[in-house]
């Protein structure tokens, strides 16, 4: 099930500083993305994973990240370094509404394969079935 994680701070008056380990998230990091420059008005993801688990943040700005289950549609609204969005295996999701300069940062459990990709809806919705 998705769910915000908020990640330990470690407050300084010269800057904070939050940290994610293999403690702090639910799966083993085996990569690291993030995306940025995204012109106003793209949207990002569209596809769904099979076997890969991921933890979404928005280190800087703010965006949305919509989840749908198959059953169930959430959009969570991302806007602090300190919290993340799991998003666990068999969710459809889509990212929209970057603020400008925003940086989203992707852990992810596993290593880039596109055989782990579902990226049609329709097919997502039949691979649940």
């Amino acid at each position: 099930m998705s769910k915000i994680i908020t990640l330990p701070k470690i407050e300084d008056p010269r800057g904070n500083l939050s940290v994610i380990q293999e403690n702090t998230i639910p799966f083993k990091i085996n990569r690291v993305y993030f995306l940025y420059d995204v012109p106003s008005g793209a949207q990002r993801g569209g596809h769904a994973h099979k076997d890969q688990q991921e933890f979404i943040i928005a280190v800087s700005g703010s965006f949305e990240v919509v989840l749908n289950t198959g059953t169930e549609e959430k959009v969570y609204h991302l806007f602090k370094p300190n919290e993340g969005l799991y998003v666990p295996v068999n969710t459809w999701r889509e990212l929209r509404n970057f603020s400008s300069g925003s940086v989203c940062l992707v852990v992810s459990s596993d290593e880039f394969d596109e055989s782990d990709y579902i990226r049609d809806f329709n097919d997502f919705i039949s691979y649940l079935k």
